[in-house]
């Protein structure tokens, strides 16, 4: 069944005229869905009971459910989503001193392979829904008081890989639900004629690329789109879509003992990313996965050391503000055959209402 999350307030007008009553119910009913969080038909007050019965008979609310959860002492909570086809996502509630970000899913699984995450391991089941990538932040929304700010897409899957339904996620995401677009993160491995396409849509969102290494063979090792999309066919997209959108784009670089953290891979990086305009690189230490044992975390003075080196060629280098490791909410730790086979997770009880919580 259809669900009417995931629809835009034309649409839900256009649903209201089929329906034969005047759009503006349409337009309660995304203000209820996307505004106040509302779960459950009994609690959409807003329309009469006749329509809502209409409605009930051909649509769903929402895609989402939350099966299960965990939180660390950090204030991160991680959730298992059920979906209507009973496979399973995750995603990430972050809060941080003055915003609040989530972390979500586009896609069930990940067809990247990426070696050192354990979400590329699992394969592809299917693309997200743009009501399926949009519900995941309503259902965090509904489950907390504080407003949701930062929206990232570095879950489960290669967003730029189910462009469409990503694509129209983000446009509810800022129109409908209210987050700012610079506030919207997209994450890709580097699939270069996307990168291109979305250049063109000229949205003044964050790119994020998961670079990884500063040479071809090291990242087609890690990496192995690169074989598709070598290095310098990704950055010539990377500046061409700084060229058209005038946003920085963010290198991710995940540091991994002995593998991309030595001296000879910061000095490649800096001297590769110093003729990148509007760049910077956000680099993570290795969270530990149990499906690559091999790759390590690196120490601090390794860490600091790359960091140093990459500085000095003028490149603008951070290191993220790591949040959620205790529960595996960490990057590259989304596993989903874990969950498939059961989750640890604490049970939630069933929403009943709208959340209390802003909107």
């Amino acid at each position: 069944m259809e669900t009417l999350v995931g629809h835009t307030i034309e649409e839900m007008e256009g649903i209201a005229k089929a329906l034969e009553v005047p759009a503006f119910r349409g337009r309660q009913l995304a203000a209820a869905l996307y505004g106040r969080q509302v779960r459950t038909w009994d609690a959409l007050t807003d329309l009469p009971r006749e329509l809502r019965g209409r409605l009930a008979e051909q649509y769903a609310l929402a895609p989402c459910h939350v099966r299960s959860s965990s939180a660390a002492p950090d204030g991160t909570v991680k959730y298992l989503l059920s979906l209507p086809d009973d496979e399973v996502i995750e995603s990430v509630f972050l809060p941080y001193p003055g915003r609040t970000s989530v972390c979500i899913s586009s896609q069930v699984g990940c067809p990247m392979a990426c070696s050192f995450c354990a979400t590329g391991t699992e394969g592809l089941a299917r693309n997200l829904s743009a009501g399926e990538i949009v519900d995941q932040v309503v259902q965090m929304q509904a489950l907390h008081s504080e407003r949701i700010t930062h929206v990232v897409l570095m879950g489960m899957g290669e967003p730029l890989l189910n462009y469409d339904s990503v694509l129209k996620a983000i446009r509810l995401l800022n129109n409908e639900v209210g987050i700012a677009m610079r506030h919207i993160t997209v994450s890709t491995v580097g699939v270069v004629p996307n990168i291109l396409k979305l250049a063109e849509e000229d949205l003044q969102l964050t790119l994020a690329v998961s670079l990884h290494a500063p040479n071809d063979t090291l990242r087609s090792e890690l990496v192995p789109l690169n074989n598709k999309y070598p290095i310098a066919r990704l950055m010539e997209a990377c500046r061409a879509y700084t060229d058209k959108t005038k946003r920085r784009i963010t290198f991710e670089y995940v540091l991994m003992s002995g593998v991309n953290d030595t001296e000879k891979e910061a000095h490649e990086l800096g001297r590769l990313l110093r003729a990148q305009p509007l760049s910077s690189v956000n680099v993570i230490p290795y969270n530990s996965t149990d499906v690559a044992p091999r790759y390590k975390r690196p120490t601090p003075e390794a860490a600091r050391r790359f960091q140093q080196i990459v500085t000095s060629y003028g490149v603008t280098i951070t290191q993220r503000q790591e949040r959620g490791h205790r529960i595996a909410a960490a990057c590259g730790q989304l596993k989903r055959s874990a969950l498939r086979a059961g989750s640890s997770m604490r049970p939630l009880p069933m929403l009943t209402g709208a959340s209390s919580g802003a909107g």
